[in-house]
């Protein structure tokens, strides 16, 4: 007599830690199960595994990695689905399966998209991938202040919703250097907290101090600026600290850029734990260069400002599913690089969201029209960041933030020769320490 044929799925995602506001988790994985489409209606930050018989439907918020391995029994298939690398790893040699092992045979769920398999034994077919979020593009009239006040009102609307899921007396930081993306958050968390009624005592603007970086001074003078400067609360931490080879056991990648900022998180979130023990609730800016495409186009050489305007979304997603450049290990963009936030902020027990990763925001973003306010001028696709988000967040708040010049995370908290000394940026040598974690 032939034995049953036994898939098994196995969800290591933490299913509790969804923050869904609108929908109960059960009833948002009914919805990407019945109507993958509809999932753009789920509202929060989720990864989520739906089973029906043998088809299997995963999904996720841009700001939470989300990865799969399918291994093999002779029962039948076993689908293991996690955050993490190492952690599908762990589960696979607790069951005798870890000679199938090896990190490139796992899988990221891209954001975005609602990721179908089905269990059905060997060979395994292709994932089925259906778009849930495809925001129109330059719909927006070309006047800065409506742009602003679309952008920056989103945002706010998205920071309110996530202050209201907040038990009331939980103290909540900004991951802070005074730029643009930090600076508005900052700014339009103080508004919400005061429009909401809740106590702005309970808020601080948390900045790095490596010893010779210049985020301090600018910070400093932001809050300054806004008679503000009694949140500002320096973290110091030593240069000696940072090391490359423990970013990249808790980010799982190895691009350069990313573990220098990821490293920089590292000292961030470490020094706030060292100091506040009971502290979760983090807040920050990441996705805003991505949402206003505000990075050196001359630093790859495979991008040309047209290639950077004219493909929706290219720095949330990369070259995008179904692409050649689009890696099935890791997916693209901003999709691929939040491990640096998520990764470092979960390592160290917070519990952290940014406004420029929802999709009502991004979508604002997609709809600005880029090509008439630029004519594909570089040096004016830069300019138009700090101009959108200030006349929001004056438009929103009524208060003129100031505006500085863009600085990666990695080299405002420290001197270039210092982060260099440290931090060497050789892609092929943090690749083959990648690759040391899983022999």
């Amino acid at each position: 007599m032939m034995e049953a044929y036994i898939e098994r799925v196995v969800d290591l995602t933490e299913p509790e830690a969804n923050q869904i506001y609108n929908l109960s988790v059960d009833d948002a994985r009914e919805l990407i199960f019945r109507n993958p489409e509809a999932a753009r209606q789920i509202q929060g930050s989720f990864a989520l595994v739906a089973r029906q018989g043998k088809t299997v439907k995963m999904a996720r918020s841009l700001d939470r990695p989300m990865r799969y391995f399918l291994a093999k029994r002779a029962a039948g298939p076993v689908l293991v689905v996690a955050h993490r690398i190492d952690t599908i790893r762990e589960w696979l040699n607790s069951e005798g399966l870890a000679d199938q092992f090896h990190p490139s045979y796992t899988r990221m769920v891209p954001a975005h998209y609602v990721t179908q398999l089905e269990l059905i034994g060997c060979p395994d077919p292709d994932p089925v991938y259906t778009r849930f979020f495809t925001p129109e593009s330059a719909t927006l009239p070309p006047d800065l202040d409506r742009i602003g006040e679309a952008y920056i009102g989103a945002a706010a609307q998205e920071i309110e919703q996530w202050l209201t899921h907040i038990p009331e007396r939980e103290p909540i930081g900004v991951c802070f250097s005074g730029g643009i993306d930090s600076g508005s958050v900052f700014v339009l968390t103080y508004h919400a907290m005061r429009k909401l009624g809740m106590s702005p005592a309970r808020l601080k603007a948390f900045v790095l101090d490596l010893g010779d970086g210049p985020d301090v001074e600018q910070a400093r003078h932001f809050l300054d600026s806004l008679n503000l400067g009694l949140f500002l609360e320096p973290i110091q931490a030593e240069a000696s600290s940072l090391d490359a080879e423990a970013t990249i056991r808790i980010v799982e990648d190895y691009k350069p850029l990313d573990i220098e900022s990821a490293s920089m998180a590292i000292a961030l979130c470490r020094g706030i734990r060292q100091r506040y023990p009971d502290w979760r609730y983090l807040i920050d800016g990441d996705g805003g260069d991505e949402n206003l495409k505000d990075y050196p186009i001359e630093e790859n050489p495979e991008l040309t400002i047209r290639s950077v305007i004219n493909n929706q979304m290219l720095y949330q997603e990369g070259w995008g599913v179904g692409k050649i450049k689009h890696s099935l290990t890791y997916s693209g963009g901003l999709s691929r690089s939040y491990t640096r936030t998520y990764a470092t902020g979960h390592h160290f027990g917070f519990s952290g969201f940014s406004p420029f990763t929802r999709p009502s925001v991004i979508a604002m973003a997609e709809a600005v029209p880029f090509i008439e306010l630029t004519n594909y001028d570089v040096p004016r696709l830069y300019e138009l960041k700090g101009e959108i988000v200030s006349r929001g967040v004056k438009a929103v708040t009524g208060l003129q933030m100031p505006v500085f010049p863009k600085r990666r995370f990695q080299h405002g908290a420290i001197s270039k020769d210092s982060l260099r000394e440290k931090l060497p940026f050789r892609e092929a040598e943090y690749r083959r320490q990648f690759l040391s974690l899983y022999k």
